[in-house]
Order: structure tokens, then C-alpha cells, then sequence
């Protein structure tokens, strides 16, 4: 009698485990930045937590079988972040109920304390299988390598990865180690496979590129989410938009000759991804269809309850554009110095640079038209630094060769999109030879140019992306980071380590 009953337990217990045919629907976003609110491009708005949160419930409404990731970097980017460091943030998460998320590399810009509160309190697991949290305090217990979700009676596991030059371009510390991507991924998909969990999941914070590579290598994944590399997949051509880089999703297949579909969409959650997936009786993906990213614009309206959520959020914010952030001791006006650099524009580069340094940037370059306004003597206040970048650049690191470089600069004195350099760059123009050819004895980070070396130096996103018409930017074929950090942060960080501020009288472009 003992025998039948365990044996009809184990028997139970099989199909308990076992699984069934399944349709899922995946929706999921990646690299929101803090950016509560919507985003203003050629004047319209696209993105902001209450149309997504609408567009999640929706979902959930219609389509029976919802799973909802991150690709992480939800940390930096706007006033919410300086402010509430992601608690904001994950206030919407939790309202929502996100299912997992990766750990981005700006998820460490403070350190590992304000992620461990985050992941303390979030109602869904933080992933990240290639990190070793183990030795910091704030993050042991909180930080997990994968996970196990239920959807429509179904077990899914979800694994995380981290880019692994989280240590040059953030502040994890020297308590977070890191481990083999690869193995590491593996070595978490192979303990969800044991435990009877077919369904694996992989949400990344890597990159685009790193997806497709590592997905080579791996088997046991089923699907992968991405981010990172705020690279657009299957977006629509709108205006003000970048073109799409890849297919939504695009299919990579595995060391087991596997199709393996990945996707990511873009950034800021001003497109959210979807897509309908359908599962065998083994738990494998054998179909995939109504893929397309969903445009967050003004055509979706908003969830009242997020509203009144950011309403709430808002109000210190508005108070902060008040206060002091610093001193001018000397005039820093946006007016340049006899058709070369501005003073304002001096400053700003220093920010970008001092911001971006840690990830090997020498130098940092800033577009005339990216500076908006200048400073008086006196004090300063965020309103001010507000309405002198307002547009909310980020910060990206581009490698570029020395020909490459001083081609930047050329197209830059041709269009009128000067490039204004950081402190130790320098170069001198003269505008009265042919296009091509005005730009003369350039200087970066204190040494003559070398056109055959590469140098890494940061852009706003806007140049970077061919702004300006720097076409040359836009076709390098160099490493390109998107850093996430916002052009506004970096310029208070710099105000606050510089107070009182002043600038460098030394032309950094001199006019011949």
C-alpha cells in the first residue's frame, strides 16, 4: 500500500510539472531612464508611464496569458531619478506588475545601495546571473540569478544578464565580482531545466550586438529580451525617429541550431514591445506571431490612476527648478569668444567629459546649437541649468579615428554645428579656405591629432546620431555607448564639483 501511494504521488507530481500547449503574449521594455513623463520629438509627445500603463492593462484585458520584463536601466535620466532614485520608478512596476527585470549598469550610478532598496521592495524579481552580489550587504538575498514565474498554470524561468563593462562605465564597487557571461547564463539555464522548467526566458542588459552573439553559445533559451544599446527594432519611419537597425524580433539561432528570436525597443518606453508566442507540449516555441512594437504617442490615453501617481511625484520636482545647485564667480555667457567656443559651452563639454571619463573617454564635444543659454554672476539654479540643455541629450561614447575625428570637425565648421571641445582639445579654423579642408592643428587631450589612432570621446546623442548634418557621426563604425546619462545630470554634477564656477579663458577654437 506504501509503494502505490508514493508511487501515485510521484505520478501526480509528474503531471503537475509537466507541460501543456500554451499561448503567451510578451510585452516588455527596456531602458526607460526615469522617464516618467513623455518625451517632446518634433513636438509631439511619445512614451510616459501612464499611456504605457494603459497599454498594459489592455493587454492583460484582452489577451488571456500576459508576461511582462524588463530589459533594466529603469535608473538616470531625469529629475525623478535625482530625486526619488528609481523608487518612483518602481512605484509604477509594482502598480503594474512587471514580472522580472534585468539589472542595468545604470542601475549602479549611486552605488549598490539605491538598487538594493529597489530590489528590496520590488514586487518582481531583479535578475542578474553573471554578477556575484554575494559579498555586498545591500544586494545579497535581493539580487537573483533566475527565476520562476507562473503563467496561465504554466512555470516560465526567467534568467538575467548584465553588460559586463558594468565596472568602467558605473560605480558598482569593489564588492560586486563578476562572473563568465556565458557560463554563467548557462549555468542558471541548467538548473531551471533540471528543476522541470522547459519555458526559459533570458532578459539582458548587454546590447544588441552581445544578444546575438551570446544566444550562439547558449542552449536551453527559448526567447530573449534585450536592452542596453537602445537600438529601435521594426519601429515606424516618424519624424524625428531613428531608422530601424534589425527585425522585431530578430531570429538568432543557437549552439543547437535552435531558433532563438530577441528582441528590444529602443528607449525612454516611447515604443513597447509585444508579441504573441506559442508553446508546444514540451515547452518548446514553436511559432511566433502579431510582433510589432506598439508606438506609446498621444493617440493612447492615460491610465487616470498613473496620473494621479506622477501628479504626486511631480511636486518636489517643481520646487527643485528654485533652488541653488552653485555659484558663477565670473560670467559664462553662450555668446562665443570672437566666432570661436563659448564660455557656457566650455563648461558643458567639462561636464560631459568629467561624466564619461570613467568609461575612457579623452575628450568630450558639444554642438553650438545644443547650448541654449549662458550664465550671470551669481548664484545658479536648477531652473537655469534646465533652460540652458533642455532638450534632454544623453551622453554617448564614440570611437573614432583620428581621420574620422578631424572629419567631424570639418563638417561641423561647413554646417555651422561647431563642435565646442572639454578642456586639453583645442583646434583652430579657417574659414576662408574651401569646405573640407578649414579645420587646422587640432589638439585632443593635450596631444596633436594622430589620424591613425582611435580615440573614444563623448557626443551628445543628437550629434552622435548625425544631428547638425554630422553625417560622419552617424557612419562611424566604431564602438558607440549609449551611456543613458542625461546632458542636463552631467552638467549639474559638474556645477556642484566646481562650485564656485568659472571657465578657462584659453580659446578652445581659434578663428584665424
Amino acid at each position: 500500500m506504501r509503494r502505490l501511494v508514493i508511487a501515485s504521488f510521484l505520478i501526480a507530481s509528474s503531471f503537475a510539472f509537466a507541460d501543456r500547449p500554451i499561448t503567451v503574449t510578451l510585452i516588455h521594455s527596456n531602458d526607460l531612464h526615469a522617464h516618467i513623463e513623455p518625451t517632446k520629438i518634433k513636438g509631439q509627445g511619445y512614451g510616459g508611464y501612464a499611456r504605457q500603463a494603459t497599454i498594459i492593462k489592455r493587454t492583460r484585458a484582452t489577451e488571456p496569458n500576459v508576461l511582462l520584463l524588463s530589459g533594466g536601466d529603469t535608473f538616470q535620466g531625469t529629475m525623478y531619478f535625482n530625486t526619488y532614485e528609481g523608487l518612483a520608478d518602481l512605484a509604477f512596476m509594482n502598480a503594474v506588475h512587471y514580472d522580472a527585470m534585468a539589472v542595468g549598469n545604470h542601475e549602479f550610478d549611486r552605488g549598490p545601495k539605491p538598487l538594493g532598496t529597489f530590489a528590496s521592495l520590488a514586487a518582481f524579481p531583479v535578475l542578474s546571473a553573471n554578477l556575484d552580489v554575494t559579498g555586498e550587504p545591500a544586494l545579497n538575498g535581493v539580487i537573483q540569478d533566475s527565476a520562476i514565474v507562473t503563467v496561465g498554470g504554466e512555470k516560465f524561468g526567467i534568467v538575467g544578464a548584465t553588460t559586463p563593462t558594468v565596472t568602467n562605465i558605473s560605480s558598482p564597487g569593489p564588492t560586486i565580482k563578476l562572473k563568465d557571461l556565458h557560463d554563467s547564463v548557462q549555468a542558471a539555464v541548467d538548473k531551471l531545466i533540471v528543476k522541470g522548467v522547459h519555458k526559459v526566458f533570458l532578459v539582458t542588459h548587454i546590447g544588441y550586438a552581445e544578444d546575438q552573439a551570446l544566444v550562439k553559445t547558449l542552449h536551453g533559451v527559448c526567447f530573449v529580451v534585450g536592452g542596453h544599446s537602445h537600438t529601435p527594432l521594426g519601429t515606424p519611419d516618424l519624424p524625428g525617429w531613428p531608422k530601424s537597425q534589425g527585425e522585431y524580433p530578430t531570429v538568432v539561432k543557437d549552439s543547437q541550431g535552435v531558433s532563438v528570436p530577441i528582441v528590444q525597443c529602443w528607449e525612454w518606453g516611447k515604443v513597447f514591445g509585444h508579441i504573441t508566442l506559442d508553446f508546444d507540449a514540451k515547452g518548446r516555441l514553436v511559432r511566433w506571431r502579431n510582433a510589432k512594437p506598439i508606438v506609446v504617442d498621444s493617440s493612447i490615453p492615460e491610465d487616470k490612476e498613473i496620473v494621479s501617481m506622477v501628479t504626486a511625484f511631480k511636486r518636489p520636482i517643481a520646487a527643485m527648478e528654485g533652488q541653488t545647485v552653485g555659484e558663477a564667480a565670473t560670467a559664462l555667457p553662450k555668446e562665443t569668444q570672437g566666432g570661436g567656443d563659448s564660455l557656457m559651452a566650455d563648461v558643458i563639454a567639462d561636464g560631459m567629459l568629467a561624466a564619461t571619463a570613467k568609461g575612457g573617454s579623452v575628450a568630450a564635444f558639444v554642438n553650438s546649437g545644443g547650448v541654449r543659454g549662458g550664465l550671470e554672476p551669481g548664484k545658479i539654479t536648477y531652473g537655469e541649468l534646465i533652460s540652458i540643455e533642455p532638450f534632454g541629450n544623453t551622453l554617448v561614447e564614440l570611437d573614432l579615428t583620428g581621420v574620422e575625428l578631424k572629419a567631424a570637425l570639418e563638417e561641423g565648421v561647413g554646417t555651422g554645428g561647431e563642435l565646442n571641445p572639454s578642456q586639453g582639445s583645442s583646434y583652430e579654423i579657417d574659414r576662408s579656405k574651401p569646405i573640407g579642408s578649414r579645420v587646422l592643428s587640432v589638439i585632443v587631450a593635450g596631444a596633436p591629432l594622430d589620424l591613425a589612432k582611435t580615440y573614444r570621446v563623448t557626443l551628445l546623442n543628437f550629434t552622435a546620431n548625425g544631428g547638425d548634418a554630422h553625417q560622419v557621426l552617424k557612419d562611424a563604425k566604431g564602438a558607440r555607448i549609449e551611456t543613458g546619462l542625461i546632458d542636463l545630470d552631467a552638467l549639474i554634477e559638474y556645477v556642484k564639483a566646481h562650485n564656485p564656477l568659472s571657465a578657462e579663458r584659453p580659446k578652445r577654437i581659434r578663428v584665424r
